[in-house]
């Protein structure tokens, strides 16, 4: 299974060094050395695995190498210094790939930053367009209306929503491996990434509050709701979802602005990188589209250099439409998710008009039909999905 990064990660070492960002176990690692493979030859290492860390940071690298791939290296507390030396310093002989489980496009403030020395991509979980190794890049016209493969590729979208997007748990297709495989993320998770990495003290109850989110996905997130929940104080819940989030736990998406209707301020949706722990099929639906979306906006971004952000929309009387994708902060289309219902929802012919939205999308999982209704284009999810790269 190709991921759709591993062209253009080795096009853009050509030219700087590259950072691979991602949750755990979303296939960094695999993705590395299978770049690495088609160099003449590469070093790999774990930050995990080095014994003698002083003497490894000397910085002596095999002669005959041209790739150097260096895996969790954000677990040294000054990594960015030090990849930075090491980078000006052998940039003309070596390529470098650093992957981390955590955003490492986040600068240490003041010194020198890495700007101008690297590009950064997000690995994101398996998409449909992924799994079925659609090359729809060349066919993606931006600012257009999307293409969609005629094939139907609805056991793919219900593989994901069951087992999720994470390649090892999705390529086993066991419910029993999926439940121990989430237990047992979550527990390394918490053991090997938020305990050491994080100056977090009150980890049980931070804990508890990772355990709380999967009952919000897809919902409106109040944090003061959440404070009440755990009996603490706003600060901390508020930096415990900073930290969720910087580590590829979470995600929050929020309302379009615009002074055309009466939108919601602040009011982020919360969603989850593993859209699987979320038990409601309708709420796992919806993150499932969030995560797709998220991962095109991601990729049109990191590869393309487009603008393109995903919202949703809500004003104060209540009208919602689930999603709305932005290019250059103006609205490209919008996505209605319907886990089986037929009516046409009206906020998107609402919202159409008022914000000029060229093209409105209402899919559903229980649906064949693709057909066109009120400038609405309503089909089935896998449909949709296909034609996210």
């Amino acid at each position: 299974m190709n991921r759709n990064l591993e062209t253009p990660i080795r096009e853009a070492l050509k030219e700087k060094m590259v950072f691979i960002g991602g949750p755990r176990q979303v296939g960094k690692t695999i993705l590395s050395k299978l770049i690495g493979e088609k160099f003449s030859k590469f070093e790999y290492f774990n930050w995990d695995t080095i014994k003698k860390k002083k003497e490894f940071l000397e910085g002596k690298w095999s002669s005959d190498s041209d790739l150097i791939i260096l895996d969790e290296f954000h677990k040294y507390s000054r990594w960015k210094t030090w990849i930075k030396g090491e980078y000006d310093l052998h940039k003309d002989h070596f390529n470098f790939l650093i992957t981390g489980s955590t955003r490492m496009n986040v600068y240490r403030k003041g010194g020198d930053s890495l700007q101008g020395r690297y590009h950064y991509y997000r690995l994101h979980p398996l998409s449909v367009a992924e799994v079925e190794n659609l090359n729809l890049g060349e066919s993606l016209e931006i600012g257009s209306e999307l293409t969609f493969p005629s094939a139907d590729y609805s056991e793919t979208a219900k593989s994901l929503l069951k087992f999720g997007g994470f390649p090892e748990p999705f390529l086993k297709q066991s419910v029993r491996h999926h439940r121990i495989w989430k237990l047992e993320r979550i527990e390394r998770f918490f053991r090997e990434d938020i305990r050491e990495l994080t100056l977090i003290q009150d980890i049980s109850n931070m804990q508890i509050l990772s355990e709380i989110l999967p009952e919000r996905a897809g919902g409106v997130l109040s944090l003061n709701s959440l404070r009440e929940d755990l009996q603490v104080s706003h600060r901390a819940v508020d930096n415990w979802m900073k930290i969720l989030e910087e580590f590829y736990y979470c995600f929050r998406i929020y309302p379009f602005q615009s002074q055309k209707y009466r939108a919601l301020k602040k009011e982020p949706k919360l969603y989850l990188w593993d859209w699987s722990q979320v038990e409601d099929q309708g709420a796992r639906l919806e993150n499932m589209v969030a995560s797709h979306l998220l991962k095109f906006c991601n990729y049109l971004w990191d590869q393309e250099g487009y603008t393109c952000e995903l919202n949703y929309l809500r004003d104060q009387e209540k009208r919602e439409v689930d999603f709305l994708v932005t290019l250059n902060k103006k609205p490209w289309f919008a996505v209605e998710v319907k886990q089986g219902a037929k009516d046409l929802n009206k906020n998107l012919l609402y919202f159409g008009d008022r914000l000029s939205i060229p093209f409105l999308y209402q899919i559903s999982l229980n649906t064949t039909e693709d057909y066109l209704t009120k400038k609405v284009r309503v089909m089935p999810v896998h449909k949709f999905l296909s034609g996210l790269w």
